[in-house]
């Protein structure tokens, strides 16, 4: 069994956001052995010095230069070293032990000191310390944030209002525009629409767009087996009717997946589940999986849809009734979010007084008001024989944590169902479905980019 403090090494040297947290909590004599301490003082002071993690080549060239180790130290140092490895583990119990670690190496050097003192042998602190070098040691804790001191913490703020957030861009306008230039990370985003009015076509037609940006994609499909989402897929990144792609010989259609390989650095995941067998449990098991044997940490996560996952907190043929399993389910899918740190888009179905309907509230959500509450994003797809007729859909949003959602309350967006494909429309579609409350100002409303973004966490 893996020491902590090699586990704490070996994360420190192959995951940045990790040394980031916990860096400042880790103090070199936590570490009773000379050489994992002399490891750790290198790897931070790489990281203070040039702003990134440090690699094993770089570290074991370090320690070459070091006058106060011995060969047989130097030795020992370069096995360690050897035994690091990119072993991904689950980030929440890494944190968690990590601190526990912390405190109980702080708590025991605490006593250590404590008694020192307490014995007169110390020349610079009296027992009148002591207290103190308990407290502090009983302290120790990664969540050093005891709130925000309004007046005090002005500049905090202030940068945090130029920061230029991550986000995941639609290469849609409107979407664009009610999102404030796209989907943040640790979001839950829904769309809400009726059998066959296009919550697939939607998510399969923005994970399309988002692997054209190089971002990674991973696509969680319980409604249609693999082949029938990337055949959807197909149609539209190769911009052909899905109905001809058995006809295109076999040399053009590789011809095609080779040419959008090579425009983007990004990859597509897409893993089935049977229907309501798959909970967030199992997604989490999955980016686990998926690190260790592909290296690939998705971007963004589609989960087609969420009505038909299962839940973590209910066991198969538990007798509950649909409006706690739905709430639950999203619930557990913003958590996989946060903890993946990505932004989850999923859909769901109307009830059936909003199939078909020209119309839709959040009333219409089906078997679950609870949903709306938890997602951050919520808008409806509606299509009417007249707008089909046009090739049109209309959206509609239902909650907006990102933008005032009474701007652009309603939008069009073209659809072409034969390549799986959304398209903007002409500003005179957009005008002809204006709201009557909704005032015209809005729509020539531009937002303002920052000028300039908020450097990150400096050691």
């Amino acid at each position: 069994m893996e020491r902590i403090e090699a586990t704490v090494l070996r994360n420190l040297v192959f995951d940045e956001d990790y040394s980031r947290k916990v860096i400042p909590f880790i103090q070199p004599d936590y570490f009773e052995q000379k050489t994992e301490k002399v490891i750790f003082e290198e790897i931070v002071k790489f990281i203070v010095k040039y702003g990134s993690a440090i690699t094993i080549e770089a570290l074991n060239i370090e320690i070459e230069n070091r006058t106060d180790l011995t060969e047989e130290q130097v030795k020992e140092i370069r096995e360690i070293n050897k035994s690091l490895n990119d072993f991904p583990v689950e980030k929440m119990w890494l944190l968690d032990t990590t601190e526990k670690w912390c405190r109980d190496r702080a708590i025991y050097l605490a006593l250590m000191e404590s008694i020192h003192i307490a014995d007169g042998n110390s020349e610079k602190k009296n027992r009148d310390a002591i207290p103190s070098i308990l407290s502090d040691a009983l302290a120790v804790s990664f969540d050093n944030n005891i709130g925000h001191d309004y007046l005090q913490n002005y500049e905090e703020r202030y940068n945090f209002y130029h920061k230029k957030e991550d986000k995941i861009e639609f290469d849609l306008e409107y979407f664009n525009k009610i999102t404030k230039g796209g989907l943040p990370n640790k979001t839950l985003n829904i769309a809400l629409a009726g059998t066959g009015v296009g919550k697939s076509l939607f998510m399969c037609h923005v994970a399309s767009s988002v692997l054209l940006q190089g971002r990674n994609v991973l696509y969680i499909t319980l409604e249609m087996a693999e082949e029938r989402i990337a055949e959807r897929i197909d149609a539209n990144l190769l911009n052909i009717p899905i109905q001809q792609l058995t006809e295109l010989p076999k040399s053009m259609f590789e011809s095609k997946v080779n040419s959008i390989a090579k425009k983007t650095q990004g990859t597509l995941i897409i893993k089935e589940y049977p229907t309501a067998s798959a909970h967030s449990n199992h997604f989490k098991s999955l980016l686990n999986e998926l690190a260790l044997k592909k290296s690939f940490k998705p971007d963004i996560i589609f989960i087609d849809y969420l009505n038909i996952c299962a839940s973590s907190r209910f066991k198969g043929g538990s007798n509950i009734n649909s409006y706690t399993l739905v709430k639950s389910i999203a619930e557990e899918l913003r958590g996989l979010a946060v903890e993946a740190n990505v932004p989850i888009v999923s859909a769901t179905q109307t009830t059936r007084s909003g199939y078909g309907s020209s119309d839709v509230e959040l009333t219409d959500t089906s078997e679950s008001f609870g949903l709306p509450a938890t997602a951050d994003l919520m808008f409806a797809l509606i299509s009417t024989e007249e707008l089909e007729g046009l090739g049109q859909l209309m959206v509609k949003q239902l909650k907006n944590r990102y933008n005032d959602p009474t701007i652009y309350k309603r939008f069009i967006v073209g659809i072409d169902r034969e390549k799986m494909r959304l398209y903007d429309c002409e500003q005179s579609a957009q005008n002809d479905i204006l709201d009557s409350g909704q005032d015209e100002e809005y729509n020539d409303y531009e937002d303002k980019k920052p000028k300039k973004s908020f450097e990150g966490f400096k050691f």
